[in-house]
């Protein structure tokens, strides 16, 4: 870890969960900076800020900037003051632990829901690899089923704030999420729950969702090793969904288009959340790709033995274009849908078959 002090020389967006800042670092460097206000206050320009550079330092892709530790507004008397009206803590035993109204607290007003909350009643949940399927997944169910109610539920195995994806502010704000439940460490959903199986039911009783999409934050970890990575949260996902009664179905991450051997056709990710980790039965949904991509995929997931825990729902060609993201740009690695079609049908299909589960109808296999 390093941390450097600086100063915010422009506060470039500035939203209630978010800011992002152009700062001046005392090692004479310059850079970008993120800072939510939850943990530190706002800061506006001339403030000096601790930053955490480490991110920067190592050169990494995905949360390659700086992040405000902390804001030096006054040398004397009480810093920073918000609390939660909760007694939950959320980035326990760390510098920066919050407290937060958890859904399921005595002081919450859903706390009598959640405690006679037991069981999805059969809910379908979308079991995400990826941050970037979860907007996708969304799209598509409500283009199949505009009337559903849809819930984003965050888990803590990447990011940890909400407020980092701009993915999910936009896909709250036009729409496709109904509402954002960050479950575990992950903080900032509309609905702050204890773990992840909580958020599932907090998703269904309290904000009457029809479908929810779980996936973890922007930032998967990969180590090109046979667990050590972010996906096996897929298969987590799927293990809690189907443990309190709901329909898990697994979205396939696909890429023709990724250079990385493990990662094309279907990634190592999804094979082993699938195969491994899932001990649970899910619903798998299967586009409609090209001859040649349709073979590799049902040849890796034969091979696997995934076959032999779940089963297969099929989904037409269709057209993707006629799915609406109202207006959000999805990117997969930087890619965009005409980029690494294969990766944006994997989601689609995911999602029209939860539209359909949703309304119990049938799908083919």
């Amino acid at each position: 870890m390093r941390m450097v002090w600086g100063s915010v020389c422009a506060v470039e967006v500035d939203e209630p969960s978010v800011q992002h800042l152009a700062v001046e670092l005392d090692d004479a460097t310059s850079g970008r900076a993120i800072a939510y206000p939850a943990l530190c206050g706002s800061c506006v320009p001339g403030d000096r800020v601790l930053l955490n550079t480490t991110a920067v330092d190592l050169a990494l892709g995905t949360g390659g900037v700086h992040y405000v530790v902390a804001r030096l507004a006054s040398t004397e008397g009480v810093a920073f003051d918000a609390p939660s009206g909760g007694h939950v803590m959320k980035l326990r035993y760390t510098p920066l632990q919050l407290d937060v109204l958890s859904v399921e607290e005595p002081a919450s007003p859903h706390h009598a829901v959640m405690a006679a909350a037991e069981d999805l009643d059969g809910m379908p949940v979308a079991c995400c690899g990826l941050h970037s399927q979860a907007p996708l997944v969304a799209a598509a169910a409500k283009h199949t089923r505009p009337d559903l109610r849809v819930a984003y539920v965050m888990t803590d195995f990447a990011a940890l704030p909400a407020a980092l994806s701009d993915l999910t502010r936009q896909a709250r704000a036009n729409g496709l999420f109904d509402v954002v439940v960050s479950a575990g460490q992950a903080f900032g959903g509309e609905l702050e729950a204890v773990n992840l199986h909580s958020g599932l039911l907090a998703a269904r009783h309290v904000a009457q969702a029809d479908v929810a999409v779980v996936a973890i934050g922007p930032g998967v970890v990969g180590t090109a090793t046979p667990l050590g990575h972010g996906g096996v949260a897929q298969g987590e996902a799927i293990n809690a969904a189907a443990a309190i009664g709901g329909r898990p179905v697994a979205v396939l991450r696909l890429s023709f288009a990724d250079t990385r051997t493990r990662h094309q056709g279907v990634s190592h990710h999804t094979v082993t959340a699938l195969s491994r980790i899932a001990l649970a039965q899910a619903v798998v949904a299967i586009p409609g790709l090209p001859a040649d991509q349709a073979h590799i995929v049902e040849v890796a997931l034969q091979r696997a033995g995934v076959w032999n825990r779940h089963t297969r729902a099929n989904v037409g060609p269709g057209d993707p274009s006629a799915i609406s993201t109202r207006g959000l740009e999805v990117r997969t690695m930087g890619r965009t849908s005409e980029q690494d079609p294969a990766f944006f049908a994997g989601a689609f299909a995911a999602g029209e078959i939860c539209a359909r589960l949703a309304g119990e109808g049938s799908f083919g296999g």
